[in-house]
């Protein structure tokens, strides 16, 4: 139990420092894809800038004692900080000695819990379009949930363990079936972390910053690194699933990275009965043919 608070600990240092630095990265990309320059200000090319916005949110604040509702704010905003740390946890066990022979099945079991704190947090938000955009997220969650468990379950399927440590696959069908789970993994993650064009829990020009638009300070700053965070985990476990780590793996995580910052800057939002058509009459018969090719 002590190794595993050990490694949860290092686990969400290293995530918030590669997010305070992958948040200044994402804002160059967005900067210069508009023909503009992103932060360049505070510290040598802006290095320091991510920092500088920690500082200042840590010292806003808002009183909550005159809004009753406002509890089921701070209790959506708990539970995402909760499930954050246990990605992290599962993160920093990988690492060390402790990692468990069902991670697989952790990460699957705290990805479903993502929605309740959306809904928590747009409930207590004081506004129905940030409401909107919560109830929007969730009902699309469940969508997502379908495919994502049907990519844990043919990837351990092919791996024969839930445990991430066991991740390494030797056969013809990596070069075949891989490719296409793996892109169809990407998907899911970008509904998972509501980036665009999947980002119905925001919708920025839509419902002015979505679900996060009565908060502030410290509460708005756990919300905006907690995204962040989930952001690089999913980007890790993307490059476990398709090389088992090492250097092959460290080129798929920054990969993934720079894909959600291009998403970002290039995509646009997917209509949502769009949205709901392709997780369902698309992507699940796909994995449903990858179940039958690996058992057969």
């Amino acid at each position: 139990m002590v190794f595993q608070l050990i490694f949860g600990i290092s686990g969400l240092l290293v995530s918030l420092l590669v997010i305070a630095f992958f948040i200044l990265g994402e804002r160059k990309i967005l900067g210069y894809s508009q023909y503009r320059k992103g932060p360049n200000k505070v510290g040598i090319m802006g290095l320091l800038q991510s920092f500088a916005d920690l500082m200042k949110l840590i010292f806003k604040s808002k009183i909550y004692y005159f809004q009753s509702r406002s509890y089921f704010s701070l209790i959506g905003i708990f539970l995402l900080i909760w499930l954050v740390i246990v990605y992290c946890l599962i993160y920093g066990s990988y690492y060390g000695v402790v990692d468990s022979n069902f991670s697989f099945l952790w990460v699957l079991v705290v990805s479903s819990f993502t929605s309740y704190s959306l809904l928590c947090v747009g409930w207590g938000s004081y506004s129905k379009y940030a409401f909107l955009g919560a109830i929007r997220s969730a009902f699309g969650s469940v969508s997502f949930e379908v495919c994502f468990m049907c990519i844990v379950i043919f990837c351990s399927l092919c791996y024969s363990s839930y445990c991430l440590g066991s991740c390494y696959y030797e056969g013809i069908l990596v070069f075949v079936i891989f490719p296409i789970v793996y892109a169809l993994f990407l998907i899911c993650i970008l509904c998972e972390s509501n980036r665009t064009p999947f980002d119905y829990a925001e919708s920025e020009s839509e419902l002015v910053s979505g679900f996060n638009t009565e908060y502030s300070g410290i509460f708005f700053m756990c919300l905006f690194a907690c995204e962040y965070i989930i952001i690089f985990i999913f980007s890790w476990l993307g490059s476990i699933i398709m090389s088992g780590g090492g250097f092959l793996g460290v080129c798929f995580l920054l990969f993934n990275m720079l894909f959600f910052m291009w998403s970002r800057a290039v995509l646009p939002r997917v209509r949502y009965d769009y949205f709901v058509n392709f997780f369902w009459s698309v992507m699940l018969p796909i994995l449903i043919v990858g179940f039958f090719l690996v058992v057969n």
